[in-house]
């Protein structure tokens, strides 16, 4: 009944699903036909996730294979910077060119673009080359004009900087010690104490550690440890639970301290018997030498080892690890490093010579036997052996044992010959240049030691193993004139250059020229001279060759190879004989480095090539004349007149030598006869100086009016009027003389100044002034008269003005030495160093500022030596300024000897000065016209005033 029951229950569910179906098929589903939303996978819900097989995603492809369309990836727009869209940003606009970024930005670039670049880009380079040196001088000028209106706070205080120097030491102790902000608690802080520990804590410390009998009353209270057991606090004891006793400590330090006095005290005196000097050796041999950081020591000796591991067959990490070693003091550490590396590396050299050279005696030359042993053809391992021995009968067997391993060795051969004697050097040098026949040192060296004879077999021998060696042929040559066969060496030579050139040797005239120089040296004088007339032309063009030997020349002078200058000129002239300029530097090199034989003989030679070069004439008259040979002094300007008949030098050197040797009435005869044939205004000149010297003013007036007519606009005539009236007392006349002077001459400025002077004279300072202020106004910017315009105000005692003058001088002249030399004689002392630095920053090579800081810086402060210095500097400079001869001979008369003060003098008389204020002064004085330069020099000295 139950079942039946079952079966009737179940039936009407069956025929509920039989109707729902019926009705899905009788209506259309919705979803038929439409696409899969997003993310859906089929099956998935019921779990069906399916598998896939090659045959549904086909054949593997390769990476370069063309991908099918239906698997295509997407394409990604790659993210160039020419690709990019255009910034329209308005930070990126620009009123002329618009926005930033190439027009043309999304084009191919190709060749023509390139090509195009490349042209504007060498057409921008060469506009801003033109344009560098404007733009660049316009930078400097802005420069200038922004420092000078903003200058940096160091150049604002310069000056107060410098005049610290003129602070005493007693000023300076007493100024104020800056005052201190904080208060008395923080300026006297209380210093720490450190108080000693004493020895029951550190006992009780100590037995703290030790195991525990019982437990204390914390922990009795506290119910049990705090500190929980296991592993936070390790097991076991670090300290052992015995005792320490402090007591005993402290008293085995006194006993150590007692024995280390002992050693170093003497038991009798106790006086110390320590060497300071083998203390400190002892000292520094313990501690290391490298003074470098100590983990520097050891990065370097890791990475050392590391490289000695990694390669052990590599020498320089054995030399390397053995030398770091040594630096750090530890050498038995590096000896034994580098037998490591000879036993790793027994075929290198270094290896072992760095270990005979760590190595004491005796087993560096254990050493240096087994490494003949591994290498016996190694030239430095036999150098090295030879040289550990200390006997020379050793260093002979050495090195024999060696040519014996090595026969081919030059530098063997050339260390065993140095040990030898003359003879058995011979012997062994025909052995050597048979072993080794291509060695040139080895040949000369033989041939040094043989007989001319034998010499000559060896040079030729020489010659024919090595054809391309030009020292053979020299050395040759120096044979040659060594033993007087002259005529030789210029066949030598010759043959030199065409065998070389034949066997393809390049002549290269500077060796040559300079090989040249060293047979001089040697003395081979001939052999210098054809090795330069048969090398001087060589590789030089035609439009270059008088340029090119002028400069050899001189080079050759600078070398103080003399001789082969002189053969340069030689040659030269022999090219040139009609150039004037080379026979004038051939004539001052023999006036400097030759003799008056030598001088003289070369001007004969020079006026029959150049008879219209006066120079060469007055040259060779001169000469002659200050050899005292008068007549043929005559002669010679006799010649001169014949090829130079209406000359003005000529006439008037010749006059110069008859007024010199008191024939004053030929002196006057030529004179007259200059003005006949050669009237010129320096005739006249010389004419009315001789009337005055001798005392006939009434001639020299008679030809001063007749020159001023002729030559008005020849100031000096007019000067000397002036003067010649002065001298007489008439100063209207000279006042007048100097006024018609001016107006023919308003750029004369030694007339302003004598006009000036002599207003000056009379007493009319008004005067002088306003003459220097026209002087100036005419002639803008000179220094002389604005000089001569602060003088004045200093000699009328208005030292204000003086200054204010100078002020405007140094602004409208402010590289103007004279002026600066004044301004810093005008500083009071304590400024002069700070004025002397200022001149010397604008006129750094000017002989007169040199002259000022000689006096007023080093010899007014007593600085001798500095003083000397700079006199010799300044005559360095400038050798025709007579005031700087005159004051460094009035120096070294109070301060020098004898000696030195000769030794100006001559230098003096050598330079021959003719300007200088003082100089001037007496050399121009009418009574001083016949005194030479070694009676100037102590007239000039006499007459200068000590600087104070």
């Amino acid at each position: 009944m139950g079942q039946f029951g079952l079966f009737i229950s179940r039936e009407p569910v069956k025929n509920a699903k039989m109707s729902v179906q019926s009705l899905v098929s009788a209506k259309k589903k919705t979803f038929i036909g439409l696409p899969a939303p997003l993310g859906y996978v089929p099956g998935l819900g019921r779990g069906a996730t399916g598998f896939t097989t090659r045959s549904d995603i086909g054949p593997a492809r390769d990476i370069d294979d063309i991908s099918d369309d239906r698997h295509a990836p997407p394409i990604k727009k790659s993210k160039n910077d020419d690709e990019e869209e255009e910034d329209l940003n308005d930070a990126n606009y620009d009123e002329f060119t618009g926005y930033g970024g190439s027009l043309c930005a999304k084009d191919p670039y190709d060749k023509d673009d390139e090509e195009a670049d490349a042209i504007y880009e060498e057409i921008d380079k060469r506009m801003d080359d033109k344009r560098r040196e404007r733009r660049e001088l316009k930078l400097k000028e802005e420069l200038e004009k922004y420092r000078q209106e903003r200058p940096k706070i160091q150049q604002q205080f310069s000056d107060l900087k410098r005049d610290l120097a003129a602070v005493s030491e007693d000023e300076w102790l007493n100024i104020p010690e800056v005052g201190d902000a904080r208060n008395k608690k923080q300026r006297n802080a209380r210093a720490e104490k450190f108080t000693p520990v004493p020895d029951s804590v550190l006992a009780r410390a100590a037995a703290s550690t030790g195991t525990a009998n019982t437990i204390s009353d914390r922990d009795q209270k506290f119910g049990g440890l705090n500190t929980p057991f296991g592993a936070i606090t390790p097991l076991g004891t670090s300290t052992p639970s015995a005792d320490i006793d402090m007591k005993k400590i402290g008293q085995a330090r006194n006993t150590l301290m007692d024995i280390k006095l002992t050693q170093v005290s003497d038991s009798v005196s106790g006086q110390t018997v320590v060497d300071p000097k083998g203390y400190l050796t002892d000292l520094q041999s313990m501690l290391p030498s490298h003074g470098g950081d100590i983990n520097d020591v050891k990065k370097a000796r890791l990475l050392l080892k590391s490289v000695r591991e990694t390669n052990p067959k590599h020498p320089p990490a054995w030399i390397a690890s053995a030398r770091l070693e040594e630096v750090t003091g530890k050498m038995q550490i590096a000896r034994n490093l580098i037998m490591k590396g000879c036993e790793e590396c027994p075929k290198s050299e270094d290896v072992w010579l760095e270990a005979a050279r760590l190595m004491p005696g005796d087993q560096a030359k254990a050493v240096i036997a087994q490494a003949v042993r591994h290498l016996p053809t190694a030239v430095r391992v036999w150098i090295k052996a030879a040289d550990l021995e200390s006997e020379i009968k050793a260093k002979k067997r050495v090195f024999r044992k060696a040519l014996e391993m090595i026969p081919n060795s030059v530098r063997l051969w050339k260390q065993a010959v140095e040990l030898e004697n003359e003879e058995d050097a011979r012997i062994m040098l025909s052995r050597a240049v048979e072993c080794c026949p291509t060695s040139v040192e080895l040949w000369l060296a033989l041939a040094r030691l043989e007989t001319y004879e034998n010499a000559r077999k060896v040079l030729n021998k020489a010659r024919e193993n090595i054809p391309t060696d030009r020292q053979i042929w020299i050395t040759a040559a120096k044979l040659e004139e060594a033993n007087g066969n002259i005529h030789m060496v210029e066949k030598i030579i010759d043959r030199a250059l065409s065998s070389l050139r034949a066997n393809m040797v390049e002549i290269n005239r500077e060796l040559w020229i300079k090989d040249a120089e060293d047979c001089e040296q040697a003395g081979s004088i001939h052999t210098c001279q054809a090795i330069v007339r048969a090398v001087i032309g060589v590789g030089v063009e035609d439009e270059d060759k008088k340029h090119t030997w002028m400069e050899d020349a001189e080079s050759c002078a600078a070398h103080e190879a003399y001789e082969c200058a002189r053969a340069i000129f030689a040659h030269a002239l022999s090219v040139y004989p009609s150039k004037k300029s080379i026979w004038l530097r051939a004539a001052y090199f023999e006036k400097s480095h030759g003799t008056r034989e030598s001088l003289e003989s070369l001007l004969q030679r020079a006026v029959a090539h150049c008879p219209k070069a006066e120079v060469l004439w007055l040259m060779g008259a001169k000469s002659k004349w200050l050899a005292g040979d008068v007549p043929a002094a005559r002669s010679i300007l006799a010649l001169a007149f014949q090829a130079n008949p209406n000359s003005e030098e000529i006439w008037l050197a010749a006059v110069k030598l008859e007024s010199e040797n008191n024939e004053f009435e030929r002196a006057r005869r030529l004179l007259q006869k200059a003005r006949a044939s050669a009237p010129t205004a320096r005739v006249m000149m010389k004419s009315i100086k001789l009337e005055w010297c001798l005392g006939e003013i009434k001639n020299a007036h008679t030809l001063l009016q007749e020159a001023v007519k002729h030559y008005p606009d020849f100031a000096k005539l007019w000067m000397m009027k002036g003067q010649i009236e002065e001298q007489n007392n008439n100063k209207e006349l000279a006042r007048e003389a100097y006024n018609q002077g001016l107006k023919k001459c308003p750029r004369a400025i030694p007339l302003w100044l004598l006009m000036s002077r002599l207003e000056e004279k009379s007493g009319q300072l008004i005067k002088a002034r306003s003459i220097l202020e026209k002087a100036r106004l005419k002639n803008p910017q000179c220094a002389e008269l604005w000089l001569e315009a602060v003088r004045v105000e200093n000699r009328g005692g208005l030292k204000n003005i003086a200054q204010t003058l100078m002020a405007r001088a140094l602004q409208e002249c402010p590289n103007s030495g004279i002026l600066w030399a004044e301004s810093i004689a005008m500083e009071p002392r304590p400024q002069r160093k700070t004025k002397s630095v200022d001149a010397l920053r604008k006129c750094e090579h000017d002989p007169h500022v040199l002259l000022a800081a000689s006096k007023y810086i080093f010899w007014a402060e007593r600085k001798v030596a500095k003083a000397r210095e700079w006199f010799n500097r300044t005559v360095k400079i400038e050798p025709d300024l007579g005031d700087a001869w005159a004051y460094f001979y009035k120096f070294e008369q109070a301060h020098g000897d004898e000696d030195s003060q000769a030794d100006i003098k001559k230098r003096c008389i050598n330079a021959d000065p003719k300007h200088g204020e003082f100089w001037c002064q007496v050399s121009k004085d009418i009574k001083n016209w016949r005194l030479r330069t070694e009676q100037i020099l102590p007239l000039v000295a006499d007459c200068l005033p000590l600087p104070t």
